[in-house]
């Protein structure tokens, strides 16, 4: 097993966290609490929607990222946690979608996701061949 392994709770966390914060940011800072413009914005813009998708996403993945919840979902709890690679996805379509002029960064962004993905890939299939 591979050492960050350990880790993937705390950076799921610390990804909810993050993508709270954002999203705390944007409705209080660009539209002071203000919903009805909000919600227009987010049916209407599509780097908007992603992004409001994939937090929607991230909640129950936070709530039942505890050991308890893992025990209690069983086997329905790793296709719960499945969803992160449909949110990891919808992230780095946020922002390339964001980017209107500059692609450079969120390319970089969806070119580490690819490999990513690719490792998870070869590791789940010489997971099963064992």
């Amino acid at each position: 097993s591979l050492e960050w392994i350990r880790f993937r709770r705390m950076l799921g966390l610390f990804a909810f966290f993050y993508a709270s914060i954002h999203m705390l940011s944007y409705v209080g800072l660009d539209y002071r609490f203000d919903f009805e413009p909000l919600i227009n914005d987010v049916f209407k813009k599509k780097f908007v929607f992603i992004r409001f998708s994939a937090w929607l996403l991230l909640i129950p993945l936070a709530i039942t990222s505890s050991d308890k919840m893992a025990r209690l979902l069983k086997q329905n709890w790793k296709k719960l946690h499945r969803l992160i690679y449909v949110i990891s996805i919808f992230g780095v379509l946020h922002f390339i979608w964001l980017s209107k002029t500059i692609f450079f960064k969120p390319l970089i962004f969806l070119i580490i996701l690819i490999i990513l993905l690719l490792f998870r890939v070869n590791y789940s299939k010489s997971s099963s061949k064992i």
